[in-house]
């Protein structure tokens, strides 16, 4: 048995390869995880998938898991919790990669909870800028647009109409909403939250401003400077061929192909969910 994983801050999907049946449980990066909550969703799975003996391997792409000391802590839980030794964690960069590009080079980006963007040459991601995370970071993401949309509720740039569907959506006082920001657990998936607001009115004129402004920063500072770095495909002819993938990427996709609508970077693919692709990847 062969078991992959892609995980986020939000959610994580798990295969089964040969059968393609799923499980979904709560993201587990590591960074805002802990032991308890990652050994518990794994037991979920295990239950699910009825997994009572260590003959099968596991391959967890994760957001977070580029930091070396939490690579080695997920590797650790998931060899506790599946009991075998056969695991291995990588990236969820990496496996946004193998999901839509295979072995062909190209710019790959995540746009959903969080964000982020690599060079990949068919093989290895060969340059990705660093990631300064949920505060600093995560330019264009879903932490990023319910960031930029909370502040204009709070301090009342948004539009009486649209402050009041704000409201009525969600049931909080400025209180409450500071505290799930500053107090709460998982603010980055709590502002993310707020983002499905942005993309189910993004039809009025604000909403559609605040997704626009927040991908096209997303475009100008992260993705175009990538094209400027393809000489780290020295051997390769790439033709600036670019794969994204997440849910909020997704929800927000005609919005996204106005901004490749000049050269030198083409989209080729918005994929909410890259497990379908992780899959193929695996079975070859």
């Amino acid at each position: 048995m062969i078991l992959i994983a892609d995980s986020g801050s939000t959610k994580t999907t798990w295969m089964e390869v040969e059968s393609g049946n799923k499980v979904v449980t709560e993201g587990l990066n590591p960074h805002f995880t802990t032991d308890e909550q990652f050994l518990a969703a794994c037991a979920t799975v295990r239950q699910h998938f009825s997994i009572f003996n260590s003959q099968f391997s596991i391959t967890f792409y994760g957001a977070g898991c580029g930091n070396a000391t939490q690579c080695k802590r997920v590797k650790m839980l998931l060899q506790k919790a599946f009991e075998t030794e056969n695991v291995e964690v990588e990236t969820d960069m990496l496996g946004a990669c193998r999901a839509t590009a295979g072995n062909r080079p190209a710019l790959v980006g995540i746009l959903g909870t969080g964000s982020n963007a690599c060079l990949y040459d068919g093989h290895r991601i060969r340059y990705k800028p660093f990631s300064t995370g949920y505060i600093l970071g995560d330019t264009g993401s879903a932490n990023h647009v319910g960031r930029m949309l909370l502040n204009g509720y709070l301090t009342h740039h948004m539009p009486g109409k649209l402050r009041h569907l704000f409201h009525e959506n969600y049931h909080m006082s400025d209180a409450q909403f500071i505290d799930a920001v500053y107090h709460q657990p998982n603010p980055n998936r709590f502002l993310a939250s707020l983002a499905v607001f942005a993309a189910q009115h993004q039809e009025e004129d604000y909403c559609d401003s605040v997704i626009v402004d927040a991908i096209s920063l997303w475009y100008f500072e992260v993705l175009k400077p990538l094209y400027w770095h393809r000489s780290y495909f020295p051997n390769t002819e790439w033709d600036g061929k670019v794969h994204l993938v997440g849910g909020f990427a997704k929800a927000i996709e005609p919005k996204l192909k106005v901004l490749f609508e000049e050269p030198p970077l083409s989209l080729i693919t918005v994929v909410a969910d890259p497990i379908d692709g992780l899959r193929s990847f695996h079975t070859i």
